[in-house]
């Protein structure tokens, strides 16, 4: 009998985890309304990079998509749950896997294409829900979100990387190595 496949090491579960939360409580720390469709701009995108280029797109799309979900679902917004969830989630998925490589060009990219699929999915969500003018009124508040979480999220990379080096290991595929 063949022992199951393991997915995610216990380490990367936890760490998951611990960037959903983070993730979680970016969204809910600053949250600076913006009307008419009465969103807000948070800090959802400093962890859902961050967890992008730091650890990969799996991770970054885990922790920006239940992050920001969650948060939603706890600050009375529960109608955006499911959209942020799916959003933010497919945010994640093509920042990681553009930017994963630390380079910041590859990351500053990633961050680019994040926005595109952040304000685009957002603006087509309101477009059905509050119509196409409140939408576009939307539009600079997610690309200010979006650059914060860029002007903040890259450094944060480059200054975890620095003070530990090891996260760059994680996730990989061990291999034996003979000593």
């Amino acid at each position: 009998m063949k022992k199951p496949k393991k997915i995610f090491a216990a380490k990367m579960v936890a760490l998951i985890a611990i960037l959903t939360a983070v993730t979680t409580v970016l969204t809910l720390i600053v949250r600076i309304p913006f009307a008419p469709t009465r969103g807000y701009i948070t800090l959802a995108d400093v962890g859902v990079y961050f967890a992008s280029f730091a650890l990969g797109p799996v991770v970054g799309t885990i922790a920006g998509g239940v992050g920001t979900g969650l948060a939603d679902a706890i600050s009375g917004y529960p109608q955006w749950m499911i959209l942020s969830c799916l959003i933010h989630g497919l945010q994640g998925l093509a920042a990681g896997l553009i930017g994963r490589k630390g380079k910041l060009v590859f990351m500053i990219l990633g961050c680019v294409t994040g926005a595109v699929i952040m304000v685009g999915g957002y603006f087509i969500s309101e477009v059905f829900l509050y119509g196409i003018g409140a939408a576009a009124a939307e539009i600079p508040g997610n690309l200010f979100q979006n650059a914060a979480g860029a002007v903040i999220g890259i450094p944060l990379v480059y200054a975890v990387k620095k003070a530990y080096p090891p996260i760059n290991e994680i996730g990989k595929k061990q291999t034996w190595k003979e000593v």
